[in-house]
């Protein structure tokens, strides 16, 4: 198996302490930790030498990527790549693709949608985890933008995070419906009321990007058995629902010193996340509702 990296840092590190950004390879022993990130100067843009009479100056904005690959090996690095804002979209993703289309075809990156729907390019910019496709270059701040992957994952490549532990913990709160009646004779949907409807929003909107879970200090310390916020979230999504019948069931799946109580309120979460949602708040009522579950 290829070698991979695991990302360790926090989603609030300040600019003076992302340049000694830590590496751990996981193709090193457990105990063994990678060296400090080397910033390089790296690719540019081809601009000209001068701008012609009426032609538009340049309007360069430097970005520090994080590099990685497991095919060449090597130890991670930031390199510097430089944009001209001036022929660019206003987004972090149309910066990344304009260096991957035109300077570094290796770039390596996820998006799909270009619209926050997805959640595929989420990523670490400036030190706060978010959506490419929805955080806007700082055009009037000074000095380069950051972008690493998201924190405390393995590194499959570049800005590439290995999603199976945090899919496998989704699938574990079985994101359903469950029902103990039989199916409607008629072959017809399950009604439910709009109040009923309306206690399911802030939850189902999740796009699953891993933002929320991967600033939360809980679940970098404890990610194989916390289940952090975003399977949190689904799982009261499926217990609040007023068709799904398995209610107490899925409260004693979820009813677990690390799976749930690992939780401490710390609320990373609900800065992350890109689509406004509570991921925090959707936890304190699933232990309010284990109160109550001898009378559910």
């Amino acid at each position: 198996m290829a070698a991979r990296s695991l990302l360790r840092r926090t989603s609030t590190l300040s600019s003076s302490v992302l340049g000694g950004l830590r590496e751990v390879c996981a193709a090193a022993s457990p105990s063994a930790r990678g060296p400090l990130l080397q910033q390089t100067q790296g690719h540019s843009t081809a601009t000209a030498a001068a701008a012609s009479p009426g032609e538009k100056s340049s309007n360069l904005k430097t970005f520090q990527i994080y590099r990685w690959s497991p095919e060449g090996g090597g130890k991670p690095r930031l390199e510097e790549f430089q944009v001209d804002l001036n022929d660019c979209g206003p987004m972090v993703l149309d910066a990344l693709i304009k260096i991957k289309n035109e300077v570094d075809p290796t770039l390596t990156f996820r998006r799909s949608c270009r619209e926050g729907i997805c959640g595929s390019c989420a990523m670490n910019i400036d030190g706060d985890n978010g959506l490419a496709c929805l955080t806007k270059i700082k055009k009037d701040q000074g000095g380069a933008m950051m972008i690493t992957p998201l924190p405390h994952m393995f590194v499959m490549k570049d800005l590439v995070v290995d999603m199976t532990n945090f899919y496998a913990q989704y699938k574990s709160v079985e994101p359903w419906l469950k029902r103990k009646d039989p199916a409607p004779a008629d072959g017809k949907e399950i009604k439910q009321s709009k109040k009923d409807r309306a206690k399911l929003d802030g939850m189902y909107e999740c796009i699953l990007c891993a933002c929320c879970s991967t600033s939360c200090p809980s679940y970098w310390w404890n990610p194989e058995l916390y289940l952090g916020p975003a399977a949190l979230l689904h799982a009261h999504r499926w217990i609040a629902d007023s068709r799904d019948q398995y209610t107490k069931e899925r409260l004693e799946a979820v009813c677990d010193e690390f799976k749930l109580y690992r939780c401490h309120t710390i609320m990373n979460c609900t800065a992350a996340c890109p689509k406004g949602l509570n991921p925090g708040m959707e936890i304190i009522h699933i232990k309010n509702l284990q109160l109550q579950k001898p009378f559910l």
